[in-house]
């Protein structure tokens, strides 16, 4: 059975927040001493008061990689106090084992304190614990105050309201990397493509082929232009091409070459946007010399795959477990402020040059 605790205060301070987390879990523990609070990550979010109750759903949908305690600030036009509310929930486990409390700290600010917002969130976050920030709204200032005191951020490179043009959520993807460790939902959305595609070429039978590529199309929807050209970076870093600029083919679609660094031959890029109702990928198609030729792509129910060999019939499959959906996304970003991917940022490099 959940366990639960409730604080609000109108003109308060962070301090008193902190006070009030402190008495909360001080009473959850009397009450039931097989509850104690979970301690691995603070995740601090940065928002728009009128976007509340949207970040809020999405913040529940994230399952069970939930922070530790999460800190929700909400900047709202004309506002100068700080008014905010907690919550300590938890279930005790099953068998008489240790339940694990959670804490879910919303606080209303105003757009003068997002200069000094580290001053906000210092007193309230759990020292030595791992901080992400997440800022959906382009509340940059904030961010930039929050730069020195954050050990992860997730960001969407994707996001049109964001970043003007690809190219912008590339480059401020990029610079990021030199003072935190980026979590790109634009990335993770390329998760389920990447894993099929190197395990299309795991047999040691297929790894010739890997060099007999000679055309790349991702079919992508028409708002995730950085969610195939970080899979397209993906693919040349891991590879060792060279990508060079898009330039425009078709109504909306673009294409590019990257030249092999052994023997100088051109691969063939095209991203051809779709109409698709979700962020991310629709398709990816892989062709080798000799008319080989493997397509995955984005179905009711997950993905199918289409292998197209010489002298053979083409061959078409389910591939199961393979999405997780975007609306799994952002629970995948929290998880993967835990752990280190030492692809994206050579990926991300590579998708800049196809920008330059």
């Amino acid at each position: 059975m959940a366990e639960e605790a409730r604080w609000a205060e109108s003109n308060t301070s962070p301090e008193r927040v902190e006070a009030a987390l402190r008495e909360l879990l001080r009473q959850r523990h009397a009450a039931n001493h097989a509850l104690a609070p979970a301690r691995v990550l603070n995740l601090v979010v940065i928002i728009d008061r009128d976007w509340k109750g949207e970040i809020v759903n999405r913040l529940a949908g994230v399952g069970r990689y939930h922070a530790s305690r999460t800190i929700l600030c909400a900047v709202e036009d004309g506002r100068r106090t700080i008014d905010a509310s907690a919550v300590i929930s938890g279930d005790a486990a099953a068998g008489g084992g240790i339940g694990v409390l959670v804490e879910m700290v919303e606080m209303d600010i105003g757009p003068q304190h997002l200069a000094r917002i580290d001053t906000v969130i210092d007193p309230v976050i759990v020292s030595e614990l791992p901080t992400v920030l997440w800022s959906p709204h382009s509340l940059d200032e904030g961010v930039e105050a929050l730069l020195g005191m954050i050990d992860v951020i997730l960001i969407d490179s994707d996001d049109p309201a964001h970043f003007d043009g690809p190219g912008a959520g590339l480059q401020r993807a990029e610079e990021l990397t030199d003072t935190v460790y980026v979590v790109d939902l634009a990335w993770l959305r390329t998760t389920p493509w990447r894993e099929r595609i190197a395990a299309s070429f795991d047999a040691p039978a297929h790894r010739a082929e890997l060099a007999d590529l000679e055309r790349v199309t991702i079919r992508h929807q028409a708002g995730s232009v950085v969610s195939a050209l970080l899979l397209s970076g993906w693919l040349s870093s891991r590879l060792g091409w060279l990508p060079g600029a898009l330039v425009p083919c078709r109504t909306d679609a673009m294409e590019g070459t990257a030249v092999k660094n052994g023997d100088g031959l051109e691969v063939d890029f095209e991203f051809d946007p779709v109409d698709l109702p979700v962020r991310g990928i629709a398709g990816v198609t892989v062709a080798g010399a000799g008319g080989w030729e493997l397509s995955l792509d984005r179905r009711r129910g997950g993905m199918t795959a289409r292998q197209v060999e010489a002298g053979s019939p083409a061959r078409e499959w389910q591939v199961l477990g393979a999405s997780r959906g975007e609306g799994g996304i952002l629970g995948e970003g929290v998880r993967q402020a835990l752990l280190r991917d030492p692809t994206y940022v050579p990926a991300l490099a590579a998708a800049r040059r196809f920008c330059s």
